[in-house]
């Protein structure tokens, strides 16, 4: 006889039990992840994308798509921001060259040759396949007042020979080549310091790779089109001059009536009669640079004003999906106003390439946007609240967003990480023993709050071998059975098309002692039995994730902790491990990568030196000058750590990459001054008037070279987004050390020269 199989069993089509569910402001959604491939433009996933959503908003009118997390506004906004800062910089920087040259015709003629420099920098981009991004054009945006500082030093110099009578072709000759070596120094030196940027280890050095090359070809670039396109231009443009001057200069001329001779002539008088004094200077301001530099905060990178964040939770309980979407729910709820984008991944999802997001149903990441830094600060405490005062075993933490930006320049890891190993195979006792050394832990840090251990509870069921075997009931009878209670026996499996639709044979869900108490077994006599007659339930916890290193399997201590608590929290963990014979400890986090990154810019800085020692060795010809220029670095040094204090920023890879520009342009100052010095005594001036009229010729150049480089700088001050801030740092130490440079380029290089000067005359003597 045959039976249909819905004869004999209740055949049921139901759902598949949901390991995991999204929701988007509160509703359930579907979301997926696009990723943009290597080769790919930003731009054109963008145009293709929104092609893609404006047909899925005509053919399904009934959903709603929303695009959230959108990295191309963030890389767009950051780039055009760069822009402004580049364009704002070039008006800056014209407006005093408009002020100091007095007329319209040279700061045009350098109006001119900038964008020829980019150009040409843009065309070695191409040639090098460098792209356009936020590193290579904060590049620009520094070059740009690199390049002008070359233009100026030109124009400036042939304007000076025609002042002293030459005419105009033999002024745009000699005045060209006479500073085509100090120029040529000039740039070698600053790529001396900064080229070597990129041999720093990691992410570091692959990243400013653009930007040292951005710098490199915008010097060289501008370097060649001052020294043969510039003074062409200027003898075209000057060819027809006519004695009568224009109104724009007649004003330009009222505005700016400084006398810079008898201004530098003042400064220079005094700084020589109070040579004690200025001296004392000098030492104070290498005092309070090495007192600055230990009291700075050190970073990996500066901080990023932000808007979103992740917030990862573990209930660290026993609980389905559907409690899970319930708590978040209750959480955003108060928030839900404030909150301008909002998606929670509750449970396990189903990214192919993410395999971050395998989460047990017990755990959820929460993304959710603000419109301002401040909203973002009160949501986070709103729902640190919540969750201690509902949930008081939960785990949560707040993560950056997962975007390029973060992914790259994130410094948000753990300032310590304590590594707590098991010295051998402690077996059953391990999590009590974990249970002990924590507490312990714990109990030394004093005030120091640990993050709970994260455990996960599991029933195991033991079968009792006596008991089956007396009553002859088999094993795998007892394993068949628990299976079909479970409803995890699939006894076969449908193929439609892609779709798999598995064939369960079991019953309807229930808990587990309503199984164990309704299911039954049939020995092999055909006696029925309760099945849970010959099972035990064991209740237990284990560690709900494991975590592996080069030492072996560790648990991670997590200390978020400033900087100057990091030896002594270390100390007082070692105390606690130390009278335990079952563990030993290891200790890692951002606090050792940053020093490592710091020990590496500080070997960097000093091979920068080294090269620079060589470069101006050969070009004076001395062993002794190029140590009076370099002299003026530590000096500068507290002009930039005064003002990074000042800003309350700290000592990062940005601000050092500034330190280490500034230390390239400031030492291009003195270059030029030394070398005017030098060329004044072999026309046979004496020592004292060869240091002043050097300083009165160099003295408007220096001045103009350095506000146009910092004026340069300056909008991105005022610029928000990653673009700016990633780069505000680097500004603000360049500007506080170029402010304090010039000063010293200007006074203290000719007192050290006069000093130098007169020992070697004692030594010949």
């Amino acid at each position: 006889m045959s039976y249909q199989l819905k004869e004999l069993a209740e055949v049921l089509e139901h759902p598949q039990k949901r390991t995991g569910l999204v929701l988007s402001d509160g509703k359930e959604a579907v979301t997926m992840a696009i990723i943009k491939q290597s080769d790919a433009r930003m731009g054109d996933l963008k145009e293709a994308l929104n092609e893609l959503l404006d047909y899925f908003e005509t053919d399904y009118p009934n959903v709603d798509f929303t695009i959230t997390r959108d990295q191309t506004k963030l890389l767009d906004y950051a780039i055009n921001n760069l822009f402004q800062s580049l364009l704002w910089g070039m008006l800056l920087a014209f407006g005093i060259m408009f002020l100091f040259l007095k007329n319209i015709k040279s700061p045009l003629l350098i109006g001119i040759t900038i964008p020829t420099s980019i150009i040409i920098c843009l065309l070695f981009f191409q040639l090098f396949e460098i792209s356009i991004n936020i590193i290579s054009l904060s590049g620009l945006v520094l070059g740009i007042g690199l390049m002008i500082d070359n233009s100026i030093i030109v124009i400036d110099n042939i304007t000076q020979f025609r002042e002293q009578g030459f005419n105009l072709n033999q002024a745009c000759v000699k005045g060209t080549n006479e500073v085509i070596k100090p120029l040529l120094s000039s740039a070698l030196t600053t790529c001396a310091v900064f080229l070597p940027l990129v041999f720093l280890s990691g992410i570091s050095g692959a990243l400013f790779y653009d930007q040292a090359m951005a710098i490199s070809i915008g010097l060289f670039a501008s370097f060649f089109v001052s020294i043969t396109l510039l003074p062409v231009l200027y003898r075209l443009f000057h060819l027809k001059d006519s004695n009568k001057e224009g109104r724009i200069t007649r004003f330009l001329t009222k505005a700016n009536t400084l006398d810079y001779a008898a201004l530098y002539e003042k400064g220079f008088r005094w700084v020589m009669r109070k040579q004690k004094l200025s001296w004392s200077i000098c030492l104070v301001l290498l005092l309070l640079a090495f007192g600055l530099f230990t009291l700075l905060p050190k970073t990996q990178m500066p901080h990023f004003t932000k808007t979103e964040t992740l917030l990862k939770i573990d209930w660290n309980e026993q609980i389905h999906v559907e409690e899970n979407k319930s708590r978040i729910l209750k959480l955003l709820n108060p928030i839900k106003e404030k909150l301008v984008n909002q998606t929670a991944l509750v449970g396990n999802q189903q990214f192919i390439l993410d395999k971050t997001t395998e989460a047990k149903a017990s755990e959820t990441t929460l993304y959710f946007q603000c419109k301002t830094p401040d909203d973002l600060e009160v949501i986070k405490q709103t729902l640190q609240t919540g969750i201690l005062k509902k949930y008081p075993n939960a785990l949560y933490a707040y993560n950056d967003v997962d975007n390029i930006f973060n992914l790259i320049f994130s410094d948000d890891k753990t300032p310590l990480v304590a590594r707590l190993r098991n010295v051998e195979n402690l077996g059953s006792s391990q999590n009590e023993e974990l249970k002990n050394i924590w507490y312990q832990v714990q109990q030394n840090l004093g005030g120091l709050e640990l993050k709970p251990i994260v455990w996960q509870d599991y029933m195991t069921l033991v079968a009792d071998q006596e008991k089956l075997m007396t009553y002859g009931v088999s094993a795998n009878t007892i394993f068949s059975t628990l299976k079909s209670a479970f409803n995890e026996r699939e006894i076969l499996s449908i193929t439609d098309n892609q779709n798999f639709v598995p064939v369960i044979l079991g019953g309807s869900a229930k808990r587990i002692n309503t199984i164990l108490d309704e299911t039954t077994v049939i020995s092999q006599d055909s006696a029925v039995f309760h099945i849970k007659d010959f099972i035990n339930v064991v209740s237990a916890k284990d560690l709900k994730t494991i975590r592996g290193g080069t030492e072996g399997e560790y648990y991670p201590l997590e200390l978020l902790i400033k900087e100057d608590q990091v030896d002594n929290t270390m100390t007082n963990i070692k105390e606690a491990v130390n009278k335990n014979p079952w563990y030993d400890v290891s200790f890692s986090g951002s606090y050792f990568s940053n020093q490592e990154l710091m020990d590496e810019l500080n070997i960097v800085l000093l091979i920068s030196l080294v090269l620079l020692y060589f470069i101006l060795a050969s070009q004076f010809e001395s062993f002794t000058l190029p140590l009076i220029i370099l002299l003026e670095v530590p000096l500068d040094l507290a002009g930039a750590f005064l003002f990074l204090k000042l800003f309350g920023m700290s000592i990062n890879l940005m601000s050092m990459i500034g330190i280490v520009v500034m230390s390239g342009i400031i030492i291009n100052d003195s270059i030029l001054k030394v070398d005017t010095i030098i060329q004044l005594q072999r026309q046979g001036y004496s020592l004292i008037k060869a240091l002043l009229i050097a300083g009165q010729r160099r003295l408007k150049p220096i001045l103009m070279t350095s506000l146009t480089t910092i004026l340069a700088l300056v909008p991105l001050l005022f610029s928000s987004g990653l673009g700016a801030e990633l780069q505000a740092p680097l500004a603000i130490a360049l500007i506080g050390g170029m402010l304090l440079g010039t000063l010293v380029s200007l006074y203290f290089i000719p007192l050290c020269y006069y000093y130098l000067a007169k020992l070697k005359v004692n030594v010949k003597k």
